[in-house]
């Protein structure tokens, strides 16, 4: 019985997107890392749309049939991190000024996740993700995206969409140290 249950929790629709999105990143990496003209550029341009798209699913699915599961709680995240840790890390090899949009998102990412199991450790968690997390998120995926589709931008748009990552990313782990540690603390006892 409890394996009968175990497998009803794992195998939900949106669980199975979020391994979905895990598959697309390496088929993403090859495409555009051997990326030779154009077409390839939309390919790869369009894996991460539909990686984007079943984000934006996976969650609604999850709520609306009430499929939460305390694994699609940690799966939906790290499918997300993954995509944008390679998203940003492939771009950073072509654009070498998105290098240290890569070293803030790792500093952002590796400080969320050393405050979240601290926390956790104590029974604390935040809620849920903090507006501005949710705002960094999609200026980052449409902004890397765009430089994806359009490999021929100029160095002054490279620089403009380098500065607007860095300007959000800024923001995001702000409001993430100040959910954590700030005079107004958002982390809250967990349910039980």
């Amino acid at each position: 019985m409890f394996i009968k249950d175990w497998k009803k929790d794992v195998f939900t629709i949106p669980n199975i997107l979020s391994m979905f999105r895990l598959v697309l990143i390496p088929v993403y990496v090859i495409i555009y890392l051997n990326a030779e003209d154009l077409t390839d550029y939309f390919l790869a341009a369009a894996i991460l749309a539909v990686s984007c798209l079943t984000d934006m699913i996976d969650g609604k699915i999850a709520r609306h049939f009430n499929m939460i599961s305390t694994l699609g709680k940690i799966l939906d995240p790290i499918a997300d991190k993954a995509t944008q840790f390679t998203l940003t890390l492939c771009l950073s090899i072509k654009y070498p000024v998105l290098r240290f949009v890569l070293v803030l998102f790792v500093i952002k990412e590796l400080f969320q996740g050393i405050a979240g199991l601290v926390n956790l450790k104590r029974g604390k968690m935040l809620p849920g993700a903090l507006i501005a997390g949710k705002v960094c998120t999609t200026v980052l995926f449409i902004s890397l995206i765009l430089l994806v589709l359009l490999p021929d931008l100029s160095e002054g748009w490279i620089n403009a969409i380098a500065i607007l990552d860095t300007c959000f990313l800024t923001w995001s782990f702000i409001s993430y140290i100040l959910a954590y540690f700030g005079k107004n603390i958002k982390v809250r006892d967990m349910e039980e």
